[in-house]
């Protein structure tokens, strides 16, 4: 094979040689400089998209902790709405008891109290009654000029007149 390249033709020692340093070339792009490149893209990649990618998730899981967080907020105020007319109820109940245990209460003492004003009433005429009838006794024995204890104990003056209907 004779084909004339003119002032082209290269010399086969120069051609071998250029071929070598070429795959040696190639064998050290391809070991040491794609890995590097590579890794230099994954990491570029990981800095923009990888991270919008991770704030979509953490966003997408936010809002799915905020959604039941809001179900289960919806779930509690139903719960109270259903609640509260019991418990308002119950409370009306008991406000209802208590007045009525207040009334029992406030009745027996008004019973208590009136029964001892009128004990004591009672028991303050009779002692009143007996301490007029001693001074009426004694005003009469000054006014007679001589003790009339035996007198009116005898005939009971004082207690007749306390007997009688005061018109």
């Amino acid at each position: 094979m004779n084909i004339e390249l003119g002032p082209l033709k290269p010399d086969p020692s120069m051609l071998v040689l250029g071929l070598a340093q070429l795959f040696l070339l190639m064998f050290a792009l391809g070991v040491v400089l794609l890995p590097r490149i590579e890794r230099v893209r994954a990491q570029r990649w990981d800095a923009t998209e990888g991270r919008a990618e991770r704030a979509e998730a953490v966003r997408a899981e936010a809002e799915a902790v905020r959604d039941a967080a809001l179900h289960e907020i919806t779930e509690a105020r139903h719960e109270a709405a259903r609640i509260r007319p019991e418990y308002t109820e119950r409370g009306t109940a008991a406000i209802a008891a208590a007045r009525a245990e207040g009334v029992r209460d406030r009745e027996l003492l008004l019973a208590t109290g009136r029964a001892r004003i009128a004990a004591d009433r009672t028991q303050a005429a009779g002692v009143l009654r007996q301490d007029v009838g001693d001074l009426a006794v004694v005003l009469a024995g000054r006014v007679v000029g001589e003790p009339v204890h035996t007198v009116a104990a005898q005939r009971r003056t004082v207690e007749r007149f306390f007997a009688q209907p005061i018109d």
